[in-house]
């Protein structure tokens, strides 16, 4: 454990931090995965909302620096490749 009280404030902030970046990437996993069910059931309006809906959440983990620019924009790319097929 840390013993100089800057490292115990450190050790403190990093664990609320890694608790809220876990929470966004867990909104982001569920909105996925709901996409995908709604793609599965051929339901054009609920896959576009939620689309909109993942794009909204990738962004704002993007503005935090949860993820990287790149990588949202590959996998907006990829859903909307889905949605084209089917």
């Amino acid at each position: 454990m840390a013993n100089h009280k800057s490292a115990k404030k450190r050790s403190v902030q990093s664990k609320v931090k890694n608790a809220v970046n876990s929470q966004y990437l867990t909104k982001i996993r569920t909105n996925l995965n709901k996409f995908y069910n709604f793609l599965k059931d051929n339901d054009a309006e609920e896959v576009q909302n939620s689309l909109k809906e993942v794009n909204s959440i990738m962004a704002k983990a993007v503005k935090k620096g949860i993820l990287k620019k790149q990588y949202m924009s590959r996998k907006l790319s990829s859903l909307s490749n889905h949605i084209k097929k089917n």
